[in-house]
């Protein structure tokens, strides 16, 4: 064998390990978070070195209001417990709307934000769209929406639902009421913008579409994977 074929063949064996080995640690990466609190993530990482610090205090679900994980799905993903981590009708939608929506599911949002980075690259977009079945697959519904509303910015510098509860109502995350669990979610998409304590016209009427969509998915069970 020439020397040329001999690194050619290397080179593909070195390519072939390197995927299996990033493969193997990304699996045990998932598994260990489907149990552990979820320490930090990359895109909280970078704000607290921008912003010198963050307020974040990580709670079981248990401990979280079901007022608020309905809010965020209903504005979020309202058929988050009827799909697999993709809606493809959202997606469908999205795609015919062009750039003025997201498609993107709680499911998609919580692989992004506990394994990836935050920004528009392809790359990321192929790794959320390979990495979200396996999520889906090793981890219940719950616990993908447990880790969502504790990695979620809910104010500049201000991540996961109990210290946004304190940050905004000077109250734990468990007692949360409607009104403060919807106003929380309508500020999910743009927190920089939108403040929960201190709402604007729109905020304000965001919240309150929220509440009726959370009133909803609990009266027809669209509710049944996080709430029982």
């Amino acid at each position: 064998m020439s020397r040329p074929r001999r690194w050619a063949r290397a080179f593909r064996t070195w390519l072939l390990r390197g995927a299996v080995g990033a493969a193997a640690f990304l699996l045990v990466w998932i598994l260990a978070y489907a149990v552990l609190p979820v320490p930090t993530t990359p895109y909280i990482l970078q704000e607290r070195a921008r912003l010198g610090g963050i307020e974040r205090d990580w709670v079981p679900m248990e401990d979280i209001s079901l007022n608020l994980a309905r809010a965020v799905v209903a504005a979020e993903d309202a058929n988050f417990c009827l799909h697999w981590g993709f809606d493809m009708a959202a997606i469908r939608d999205a795609i015919a709307a062009g750039a003025a929506r997201g498609g993107s599911t709680i499911s998609q949002q919580t692989v992004k934000n506990a394994f990836l980075w935050h920004g528009r690259s392809w790359v990321r977009k192929a790794l959320e769209a390979a990495i979200t079945p396996v999520v889906e697959l090793i981890w219940s519904k719950r616990r993908v929406l447990e880790v969502y509303l504790n990695v979620a910015e809910f104010a500049p510098g201000v991540f996961g639902a109990e210290a946004a509860a304190r940050h905004h109502f000077g109250i734990s995350a468990s007692d949360l009421t409607q009104r403060q669990a919807a106003l929380l979610a309508a500020a999910l998409p743009n927190p920089a913008d939108r403040n929960a304590s201190a709402p604007s016209d729109f905020v304000s009427r965001r919240a309150r579409s929220i509440a009726d969509g959370a009133a909803t998915i609990r009266a027809d069970g669209r509710d049944a994977c996080f709430a029982n």
